[in-house]
């Protein structure tokens, strides 16, 4: 059963949900986590205190609205739009992650909040 969470980043908060899976209960256990995001065209990205291998969902295809693992940051990836890789409108992840969740709002939203110097995950 996925675990509800809010990203609050700005004056923008989303609803969201990590899987059911062993990466995604890592990272929900490692939370609330507030942090400086950077930015990789529309992704959001910070360091967060997991470590865990490439699982049976690491991918490159994802979705706005994904939320990804990143096992070399060990990184927290929210994706909303292309990224400096994206040939089309998805985003292109730098190399694999791993599903751990997505975005139940609209993630188009995280857009104006580009600049951001703090994100929280709770």
């Amino acid at each position: 059963m996925p675990n509800p969470i809010k990203i609050v980043i700005g004056q923008t908060t989303l609803s969201a949900e990590l899987f059911d899976s062993p990466c995604a209960r890592a990272v929900f256990s490692c939370l609330p986590i507030e942090t400086r995001p950077n930015e990789w065209g529309d992704e959001f990205y910070f360091e967060i205190p997991v470590t865990r291998p490439l699982d049976e969902s690491a991918t490159r295809k994802v979705k706005a609205g994904d939320i990804g693992y990143w096992p070399p940051g060990p990184a927290l990836a929210i994706f909303f739009g292309p990224t400096p890789m994206s040939t089309g409108a998805d985003p292109v992840p730098a190399s694999e992650v791993n599903l751990v969740g997505r975005i139940l709002d609209d993630p188009a939203l995280l857009r104006r909040e580009k600049g951001a110097r703090k994100i929280r995950i709770e």
